[in-house]
């Protein structure tokens, strides 16, 4: 009486389609994995960067127009007689 081989009664027995289908899914999964990662990574950093230049110009706009209605600060400026700059005006990107 011979037995069957293992490999082959179990292949029958779960089918090989069954297991190899989400194996190769997974597979897949894991090769795509680094590319959606520093995808996401970008497009995180590129929102993270637009708002921080948002922020720094607004801080800008609000010092320049601070500079313009309080005068010279500084005691540079107080001995030297220099008029307060001209705020410039600045849009912000839509």
């Amino acid at each position: 009486m011979t037995r069957p081989s293992r490999g082959r009664s179990v292949g029958r027995m779960l089918g090989t389609p069954l297991v190899t289908s989400p194996l190769r899914g997974l597979v897949q999964r894991l090769q795509d994995w680094p590319v959606a990662s520093q995808l996401q990574a970008r497009r995180n950093a590129m929102i993270a960067s637009t708002a921080c230049a948002q922020r720094r110009a607004e801080r800008q706009d609000v010092a320049d127009f601070l500079a313009a209605r309080t005068g010279p600060t500084g005691p540079a400026e107080l001995a030297a007689g220099h008029p307060p700059e001209a705020p410039t005006v600045r849009t912000s990107p839509a």
